[in-house]
This record gives C-alpha cells, structure tokens and sequence, in this order.
C-alpha cells in the first residue's frame, strides 16, 4: 500500500502514514487474517521442482546414492541426498550466478518456481505488501572452507572480492527480494532443523498482521561437502548403510541407525485470503496454526520424553484453534535416528492423545534425507500437496516394527485418505521445536 500523499509504501495496518502523518484509514484491519498457499518450488534429491519432488514421494522412491560431490573414500558416512544436475538457469544473469553461492541458487529457482506455479507475476505485486523470509543451517558454510584452502594456497589478496557478498546467510532473502522485487518485510531464520517450518510460520504471522498480502517463505540448504558429512560422521549420528544407500534412512524402524544428510530447497507462495480471491488464485490449503518452543535439555539430544516437542504441537493447534481430535495427518520430523523417532512417537502421543492412534504418520526423510535448515519447508510442501491430492506419501524401508515407535507410519506405499487438518512437525539441534498446521481450505460462510 502506498500513502494517497507522499506515495511512500506503507505498512497494510498502519492508520497513518509514518512519513508525512496522513490519516490513512478510520480503522486498522484486525490483524488475525486467513493466510493460504497459492504456490510451491522446490529443488531436491528427487528432482528439480517440487512436482518431480512430489512424485517421487508418492511413488516411494529414494533419492539417497553414494555421493558424487567429493569423494567420500575416506569417511564412514559416504551417502547423502544430494541435487543432482542443477543449474540456476534462467531465473537470473550468468554474472549474478557466479556472485552466489549454492544454497542461495537453490533459494531463488524454488521462489521463482513457487511464483510460476502461483501463476502470481510479480510485476503485479506493490513491491512493499511482499515479504520474504527464509531460513538456513549451515548457510555459505561451504563457500567459506573453499575460500579458505584458496586463500592458503595463492594468498589471502586472491580471494575474491564477492566474498562477503555471498557466504552470509541472509543472502537467499535477498536474491529473491532483488530478483522477483518483493521488498517490504525480510527476515531470515537459522534454528537449525526447525528452520524451515519457522519461517513459514513467521511469514504467516507477517500477513496476518496486515505487514504484506504476499510472502515467499521457505528453507534452503547445501549440506554435502566434506566437513558437514564429518562431523555428523563423528557424532555417530550419521547412517552408515553405505552398501545400500537407497535402504538407509528408515523412520520408526527398529534396524535405523541415524539419519542422512540432504539438501535442497522449498519454498511457499503465501497470501492473503483476500488476495488470492481477488485475482482467482488456486489455493492449495490454508497455514490454519503455528508453534515453536524449546526443549532446554541438550544442544543434540531431543528430550526423552518429547516435553519441548508436545508444547510446540499444542501450541500451533492452540493458534489455529483447532483440537487434537481433528487431526487427520501428521508429517513427522522422523529423522531416522533412535532417541529422536522414539521421543517424537510419544510427542504425538500426548499432544493428541486417544486421536494418535488413528492418525497415519509419516517420513519425508526416509526418500530424501535430512535436509537440514530446508527440512521443514520441503516437509510442509509435502503436507500442503497432501492437503491438495488428499494422498499420504509413504515411509519407506519400514520393515521391521519398533515396539517404541507403534503408531501408524504409512510403512513403504502410498495411502489414499481424507486430510482435512494435517500438523508438519519439525524438531532440531538446540533443542529447537516448530509445528505447522495446516487446513484444507474452504470459504468462510
């Protein structure tokens, strides 16, 4: 919005102008406004977008192989889930391309897909109503170590000038900023595992406030380089199947022996609800609640006892105003590692009580890896296509049941369903909790 005297861009619920003090409106707009998804891209193991992505999960198919990066000969972890055959493409200049690093790269293909797929030109967006937000873990990691054994090779004047303009990691926000022209409200988001599902949470709040009627959110991650896989090598917390890289990352099952590195990105197109119906957008379910919080327990090891993990979920039912009873569907964080399966069961558990037992439950993680600070955006892309297709994808390699882990994990085919009311759970280092909830969308009466 932009104020009728100094054409200044304001925010959506301001009463007056911060510049020149004009009145602008008797009343600011309740805040508390139906949020819903328009668009989704993606970039991952299974594919290149988000509906290759997607397909690839309903057929229960697994993008885990030995990596090709580096040569991993030396180290006990050499699988991964790693984006194969990516190329920035067209979404911008070859200069551009080699000032960013590939997480970033990543970031803008799965915004520019998300808005194509939203069929939202952004030309047609008042560049101060769009917001981006976006998260990472490991950010420019990679482009640091690089730069590093550069400078120590041929000196520290050869490093390039592009730098520190390309390893930080606010810098997929920006690009996508730049790039499509949304400039109003920008945040990034780096709460390790819980990254992606937080900044899709917090960009639903920014609309909901009236701050912007348009938001790309979403996680990125480039996480196969050498040092990363070591040090999850060393933790022990790493799978180790390297005969059988499409059979090692195994959810709730009792032979699971950690997870698997991925990487990737997801990113979602947000509205507002009178925003998309004004231009007739195809709305895919509605982001209904959201909730995080903080185990407090140890900076790796989630708590026994899922305490940090249920007060995220009640959380994010509380925003949506939603009762556990009518949960259709849970898109578990299920990394694939024994403590952490083993807690989110009992989360589940007491976060929705008598209901956990009916509720299918499932794994993204077990086709495409752990994909870090992009892991709870690509699962609650899943869950909104879920939503859409009313088709849970599978947890595969399920063979052998935990006694522990005994709810419904959706073991190894996809399942036909009615999802109405679907929860994206996302728990990481640091004891980092978030919750999604989202809603099949249907138009106030």
């Amino acid at each position: 919005m932009r104020c009728p005297s100094c054409q200044t861009p304001t925010p959506l619920a301001a009463k007056y102008c911060p510049w020149c003090g004009r009145k602008l409106r008797d009343d600011a707009p309740v805040a508390g406004r139906r949020v819903v998804v328009t668009g989704v891209g993606a970039v991952s193991p299974l594919g290149l977008t988000a509906a290759e992505t997607w397909q690839g999960l309903i057929e229960g198919r697994s993008g885990i192989r030995r990596i090709e990066g580096f040569d991993p000969s030396e180290l006990p972890v050499q699988i991964a889930g790693e984006v194969r055959g990516f190329s920035i493409g067209d979404w911008v200049d070859a200069k551009t391309a080699r000032q960013m690093a590939r997480f970033a790269q990543f970031a803008v293909a799965a915004a520019g897909m998300a808005l194509q797929d939203g069929r939202l030109e952004p030309g047609s967006i008042d560049p101060g109503a769009g917001a981006v937000i976006m998260g990472t873990g490991a950010g420019g990691m990679a482009t640091i170590l690089e730069t590093q054994e550069l400078a120590q090779r041929r000196g520290l004047m050869r490093v390039s000038p592009f730098f520190m303009t390309t390893f930080p990691h606010n810098l997929p926000a920006y690009h996508i900023a730049q790039t499509f022209r949304l400039l109003g409200p920008s945040l990034t988001v780096s709460t390790a595992c819980a990254t992606g599902a937080q900044a899709i949470g917090e960009a639903a709040h920014v609309i909901r406030q009236g701050l912007a009627e348009v938001a790309l959110a979403g996680g990125t991650e480039h996480a196969v380089f050498p040092l990363f896989v070591a040090s999850f090598a060393v933790q022990r917390a790493a799978s180790t199947r390297n005969d059988e890289p499409e059979r090692a990352s195994r959810p709730f099952d009792a032979d699971r022996d950690g997870f698997v590195i991925g990487e990737g990105a997801a990113v979602l197109l947000l509205e507002s609800e009178e925003h998309a119906l004004a231009r007739g957008a195809t709305i895919y379910a509605e982001v209904a609640g959201y909730g995080s919080s903080n185990d407090g327990y140890h900076p790796i090891a989630p708590d026994p006892e899922g305490r940090g993990a249920v007060r995220a979920i009640m959380a994010a039912l509380a925003d949506a105003g939603i009762a556990p009873e009518a949960v259709d569907y849970v898109n578990a964080h299920a990394a694939g590692t024994p403590l952490g399966d083993r807690a989110e069961t009992l989360a589940i558990k007491q976060a929705l009580g008598p209901r956990a037992a009916q509720v299918p439950v499932s794994s993204a993680k077990s086709m495409i890896g752990h994909l870090m600070g992009a892991a709870g955006a690509m699962e609650a892309l899943a869950t909104v296509l879920t939503i859409r297709d009313q088709l849970i994808h599978p947890t595969i390699n399920y063979e052998t049941p935990d006694p522990e882990c005994d709810l419904d994990y959706v073991p190894n085919t996809a399942r036909r369903a009615t999802v109405r009311v679907a929860l994206s759970n996302s728990f990481g280092l640091g004891g980092q909790n978030a919750c999604l909830v989202f809603r099949r969308y249907e138009p106030a009466e």
